[in-house]
Parts: C-alpha cells; sequence; structure tokens
C-alpha cells in the first residue's frame, strides 16, 4: 500500500513523502490518526495544494515541542516512594508516575513521551529520563527516586 505522509514519523518518512508500507499499518493506525492519506492522483493534487499549509503546521509543532524541551530542562524531579533497607523500591516506578510529577512541576507531559529503555525503575537513585517531545526533539531530564518517610 502505498500512502502520503502528512507529517514527519519515525523510521517511515517526512511530510510529503510517497512510501509502501503494509495495508494494516496504513489502515488501521495512519490514515485513521490523519497521519497519511492514499497515495492516489486526486490525494496527491490535494495534498500539493495544501503543502505549504502542512508545512507551517509541522513547523509551529517543531517550535513547541522545542519550547517545551527548554522548560524540561530547567526541572528537577523528585519522586518519593516506599523503599525498603537496601533501597529496593515497593512496586515500581513507571511512566504514568514520571509524566505525573512533571506535569506537577509545571510542564505538561504525556505517558507515552516518557521512554523507559531499561523498563520501570526500581531502586532509589538519580536518574535520566528520555521524554520524546517530538521526532526531532527528545529532552533529557534527572529524576531523582527517594525513600519515603
Amino acid at each position: 500500500m502505498e500512502v502520503i505522509l502528512l507529517e514527519k514519523i519515525a523510521n517511515l518518512g517526512n511530510l510529503g513523502d510517497k512510501v509502501t508500507i503494509r495495508p494494516g499499518y496504513g489502515r488501521n493506525f495512519l490514515i485513521p490518526k490523519g497521519k497519511a492519506v492514499p497515495a492516489t492522483a486526486t490525494k496527491v493534487a490535494e495534498f500539493e495544494a495544501r503543502r505549504a499549509e502542512l508545512e507551517k503546521i509541522a513547523l509551529e509543532k517543531l517550535d513547541a515541542a522545542k519550547a517545551r524541551a527548554t522548560a524540561l530542562a530547567k526541572l528537577a524531579i523528585s519522586i518519593a516512594h516506599k523503599a525498603g533497607d537496601e533501597g529496593r523500591l515497593f512496586g515500581s516506578i513507571g511512566t504514568h508516575n514520571i509524566a505525573d510529577a512533571i506535569t506537577a512541576a509545571g510542564v505538561a507531559v504525556e505517558k507515552h513521551e516518557i521512554r523507559l529503555p531499561n523498563g520501570a525503575i526500581r531502586h532509589l537513585g538519580d536518574f535520566d529520563i528520555d521524554v520524546s517531545l517530538h521526532t526531532d526533539v527528545v529532552a533529557t531530564i534527572s529524576i531523582k527516586v527517594v525513600a519515603e518517610a
């Protein structure tokens, strides 16, 4: 299935690229989310007519993501959680807990933007967490996990 991308998609292509993808990925994700349109002759003509508008929207999204990244760089996040004597947490701290802590500190972040490549946090200490705000903007934030009193 060939589609025209309406925004930049990681590991797939940029705005306006005509790419060949699996039919299920197009039908079930890209087209319903408004990230792509089928690459028919009429859709190509419609896309070319709207290209400047779509590029302007993409640039605004990128600028907003950069502004959020600078705001995140100024934050110092501390999360208190119940822990044992050796520093192991009772339970774990996941993306939902981290997103709530960052949002409470003043910058709105969704849990799907948090990247934990090693899984949930299960120990006390300092951790560097990546926050993927845009396909081109990844902010790194330092989180300190402390024992709850």
